[in-house]
């Protein structure tokens, strides 16, 4: 309906007070919600159905704007028990996040609080009322693009500026965004997952000591830690091998995180072969898949439009079984570049990119999804399991 069409049926149209400013110059109009203000990021799109609030808190996504494929986010509210950055009070690593529709009221049992004004103290910029499926479609076609996403309550934007603004954005290529997220010093884990009617627990008996290494770690994945009975101790992103190996570790976690891993690689892969010399049981995620493959030679690369969803099938072939599963990665390991002693385990049934890989001659394997479930399903649970038996044939 044109602006004449719609003066004359007695109304008219909302002035936009959203946009999203591509690095190409493309100009994506729509409607601010969340904070005010502007932010910079690399856009991707994500096709989870629900689980929004623990999108927009995992330290992965760090550098990002998310786009949500699925039409309404924020039906369900949000709560102070679902945000898996470990910090409660640290800002959000995510830029901002791209609705279709407007958030409307929430109804859930769960519900604390509206979504629009999590956003808000989050300090997280949201657009909506834009189609969503064509800024997808473009990103599958074009790869994730560099914005900036802003929200203007007067609907005055420089456009010039944005624009410059939005070219200017350093590629996600060779960027270590750890240093944002992860902790700034050691402290202990004993929080077991979440159960209708309990809420969260806490760990009774301790088998075994596992440290985890923080590139940006999620608290669900501590929980499942937790659950198995390990004592958990999370180190920074910055420990040397000689600090994690002073505490006595059972095993050690290398953890998901955002950015390039070849840039993060450069101060942790060292420490990461060190550890795989003394045959310490390794188990890595995401970020920590890739920084075991390039501890052990392999290399990684930059994805056209990366996976982020909780709808992905990926093949485990030491089960022969398919999973779905979460994921959430822009960088993937190339396994043509796999040594000798590392075998694939895990594929994506959707591109056929690599991940997991187990280690032959070394205790150590590693998955580029998320097996912690937040969101997302429960497939992967057993992996926990798998690390804690690995752990156990290592110390009998």
């Amino acid at each position: 309906m044109s602006q004449d069409q719609a003066a004359n049926a007695g109304w008219a149209p909302r002035k936009p007070t959203g946009l999203l400013v591509l690095a190409d110059g493309t100009v994506i109009e729509g409607f601010g919600l969340g904070a005010t203000g502007e932010a910079d990021g690399e856009v991707c799109f994500n096709t989870a159905m629900t689980g929004y609030q623990e999108i927009l808190t995992d330290p992965s996504y760090s550098g990002q704007i998310v786009t949500f494929t699925f039409p309404h986010i924020g039906n369900v509210g949000v709560n102070d028990e679902d945000i898996e950055t470990v910090n409660m009070a640290a800002a959000s690593g995510v830029r901002g996040c791209v609705l279709q529709a407007p958030i409307t009221d929430p109804s859930n049992f769960r519900a604390t609080k509206n979504f629009d004004a999590w956003l808000k103290g989050r300090g997280i910029v949201g657009l909506c009322g834009l189609d969503t499926r064509a800024l997808t479609a473009l990103i599958r076609e074009k790869g994730m693009p560099n914005a900036v996403i802003a929200h203007h309550p007067d609907g005055v934007f420089d456009l010039p500026a944005l624009k410059k603004r939005a070219a200017a954005i350093p590629s996600m290529d060779g960027l270590d965004l750890v240093p944002g997220v992860t902790t700034a010093q050691r402290y202990d884990w004993d929080e077991t997952t979440w159960m209708l009617g309990k809420g969260y627990g806490r760990r009774a008996e301790t088998k075994r000591k596992v440290v985890a290494m923080d590139f940006g770690v999620k608290r669900n994945i501590l929980r499942l830690l937790a659950d198995e009975g390990c004592a958990v101790t999370v180190v920074p992103a910055t420990a040397s091998a000689d600090e994690i190996l002073a505490l006595e570790p059972d095993g050690v976690f290398i953890s998901n995180g955002p950015g390039d891993p070849a840039a993060t690689g450069e101060y942790s892969v060292p420490v990461i072969r060190a550890l795989l010399d003394r045959k310490v049981p390794t188990f890595g995620i995401c970020l920590g898949h890739q920084m075991l493959a390039l501890a052990v030679g392999a290399q990684t690369r930059k994805m056209h439009q990366g996976h982020h969803g909780a709808n992905h099938p990926v093949m485990d072939y030491t089960t022969g079984k398919v999973e779905i599963v979460s994921m959430n990665h822009g960088f993937a390991v190339d396994v043509d570049t796999l040594p000798a002693n590392a075998k694939e385990t895990h594929r994506s049934l959707f591109d056929g990119s690599n991940c997991g890989i187990a280690l032959t001659d070394r205790p150590a394997f590693s998955v580029q999804h998320h097996p912690e479930a937040s969101p997302g399903p429960q497939d992967s649970h057993y992996l926990f399991k798998r690390f804690v038996k690995m752990m156990d044939e290592a110390k009998a």
